[in-house]
């Protein structure tokens, strides 16, 4: 379980993401990298700046990103869907597909695990 994020760098995500709304993405992208020098390892900033990235189809960013957060959470099902999004969009399929697959089967994974935890009787 991961630690609350840094206040400060809480403000600067949140302006981040009323920059991506705005469809401002360069502005978005300077928010979620103020962010993240504040805290490094606040996935959520890099969610953010992966979309940001993904937005200005800056699709080897967009990868690079990705990859920062599975180097938090080898499981992070969003971060190998990004990573299959992107590579669609570079057109290269069979990287796709393959991100595309890990997503699917660590979300069939999570969702396995999630079903036993109600499945097991209490005590």
């Amino acid at each position: 379980m991961s630690s609350p994020p840094n206040p400060a760098a809480e403000e600067h995500y949140y302006a981040g993401i009323d920059f991506f709304g705005a469809g401002k993405f360069a502005e978005a992208v300077a928010e979620y990298q103020r962010a993240l020098e504040l805290d490094p390892r606040f996935a959520d900033a890099l969610h953010g700046l992966a979309q940001a990235y993904h937005a200005q189809q800056d699709f080897d960013r967009t990868i690079e990103t990705a990859h920062r957060i599975l180097a938090l959470d080898a499981e992070d099902v969003l971060a190998w869907t990004t990573i299959s999004r992107a590579y669609q969009r570079k057109g290269m399929v069979p990287e796709a597909e393959a991100a595309g697959n890990k997503a699917r089967v660590l979300g069939w994974k999570i969702q396995l695990r999630e079903q036993n935890k109600l499945a097991k009787p209490p005590g």
